[in-house]
């Protein structure tokens, strides 16, 4: 949820096509990828971050690669059509295959993994793990 916005209503738009940012490894050494599209809630992110950090005790960092920006209104129900667009009920990030939602470093390889994928069941879509390739010397 954003502080302020410039307009409180946002048309749905399209969920076309392959992730073109966000879609690498940036800053942790494990990661997790989306690979489906879909609008993921501001409550869906918390409570992957909520199970992440519950596993990770305090080793190991986070970073969450996603923000919900947008507004996702809804009419209530049994009501005509009509009488304008409905109020704003959540807000939500479009996530489009192949990009990163959350990234951990600083655990075991076994640790991260099972972190992410407590996460994952979180999100309402599929998910992967990625790992960062550490190339031998």
């Amino acid at each position: 949820m954003p502080k302020k916005v410039k307009y409180r209503k946002q048309q749905r738009g399209r969920m076309k096509g392959k992730a073109w940012r966000g879609s690498s490894l940036a800053f942790g050494e494990y990661g997790l990828k989306a690979l489906e599209p879909a609008w993921v809630t501001a409550r869906q992110i918390e409570a992957a971050r909520v199970a992440l950090t519950r596993m990770m005790k305090k080793a190991g960092k986070l970073w969450i690669r996603i923000f919900p920006d947008k507004p996702y209104t809804k009419k209530p129900a049994e009501t005509r059509m009509g009488k304008g667009k409905g109020p704003v009920e959540a807000w939500v990030v479009v996530v489009r295959p192949g990009r990163i939602l959350f990234e951990v470093e600083g655990m075991p390889p076994a640790e991260a993994e099972e972190a992410l994928r407590l996460a994952a069941q979180k999100l309402p879509i599929r998910c992967a793990i990625v790992a960062r390739h550490v190339r031998a010397a």
